[in-house]
């Protein structure tokens, strides 16, 4: 790992099994996370972006699935084969995750306060008491009012809002190097997304932690991201910097996706139809050969349905399309950018 890496994923492959069918959920996946930055994972609902995220924790349920192959190295170590002491030591001290749905993540017959306390005192071993002044002052500083008083709340009691800070303030009370936030902010209004998104940035800042971010939320990740892989059909399609999959995306699935994003009209009473990415995600279970993105694209040549496209690397930007140069020329890009 180079020195300013703090996660690498090599090769994972992760694949669930049901009623004879093998749902190839995650595909030779490959990236890697820099210390203190923030990496977007986006794609359509099924894309694999979940579980990539929960691969790499290695909490697939063995009765659903697991991990074929590949490594996620934290530290040099490979966190889908050290210990289970290990692992304990490692997840939710050094490396925390934000579940997508609170409300089915936190316990609920504890108190948001014992759930605190409960991280602190098993991984920093301090007193009931302590842990308890720690989860106060956890929840002040997620921005939950009356925090002394909410301590003492069940997770039915806290608005949506307020269950995923409290869910922030459980995987920040250890201050971890990397955050995993699955998709934290789907389930909420504009204005408590945003102080949401304004909470993760501020905490970010001040602890230095790097956080992997699943979306499917385009204007989310435009706001956050510094660096962008695009999901589709559990690979990596697209990469590259968050101003370079904006500004000049490769892939004609990229292409959709941010074509596809509601904007306000121009101002001299003219709007836009939305725009849609046409037929429907592939069953992984069923996969046809050549390109997963063929039967969608409306770029397909016939050479698509005979090889899966490699991904391809250009200065730091990642396509996995054959044809990409002549969509990129069709559509007026400048040269430089190729």
């Amino acid at each position: 790992m180079k020195q300013s890496e703090l996660l690498r994923v090599e090769n994972l492959r992760t694949y669930f099994y049901s009623q004879g069918r093998t749902v190839r959920a995650v595909e030779d996946v490959s990236f890697s996370v820099q210390q203190g930055s923030t990496v977007c994972l986006v794609g359509e609902s099924g894309s694999g972006k979940s579980a990539t995220a929960f691969s790499i924790l290695n909490l697939i349920p063995k009765s659903m699935g697991r991990v074929v192959a590949g490594k996620v190295l934290y530290g040099g170590e490979d966190l889908l084969r050290v210990s289970q002491r290990r692992q304990r030591t490692i997840l939710g001290n050094e490396i925390a995750m934000i579940f997508q749905e609170p409300a089915a993540a936190l316990n609920p017959v504890y108190t948001i306060g014992e759930q605190i306390a409960e991280v602190l005192r098993t991984h920093k071993q301090c007193s009931a008491r302590e842990a308890r002044r720690q989860a106060k002052a956890m929840l002040d500083r997620v921005g939950i009012p009356d925090a002394q008083r909410r301590l003492d709340d069940y997770p039915h009691q806290l608005s949506g809002g307020m269950r995923q800070r409290a869910m922030i303030a459980i995987a920040l009370s250890c201050r971890p190097k990397l955050l995993i936030a699955d998709e934290p902010t789907t389930a909420l209004d504009a204005t408590v997304q945003s102080q949401i998104l304004g909470l993760l940035h501020e905490l970010q800042a001040d602890t230095g932690m790097a956080l992997l971010f699943i979306t499917h939320d385009l204007s989310v990740v435009a706001e956050i991201a510094d660096r962008v892989l695009v999901m589709y059909a559990g690979r990596i399609v697209e990469e590259g910097d968050v101003i370079q999959i904006f500004d000049d995306p490769w892939m004609p699935y990229t292409r959709g996706l941010l074509k596809a994003r509601p904007g306000l009209h121009s101002g001299d009473g003219s709007s836009r139809r939305l725009s849609a990415v046409p037929g429907d995600p592939p069953d992984l279970a069923n996969l046809s050969s050549g390109c997963s993105f063929r039967p969608r694209c409306c770029h397909a040549a016939a050479d698509c349905a005979y090889r899966p496209p490699d991904l391809e690397t250009v200065r730091g930007h990642s396509v996995r399309c054959m044809h990409w140069r002549q969509i990129v020329e069709a559509a007026g890009e400048p040269e430089a950018v190729l």
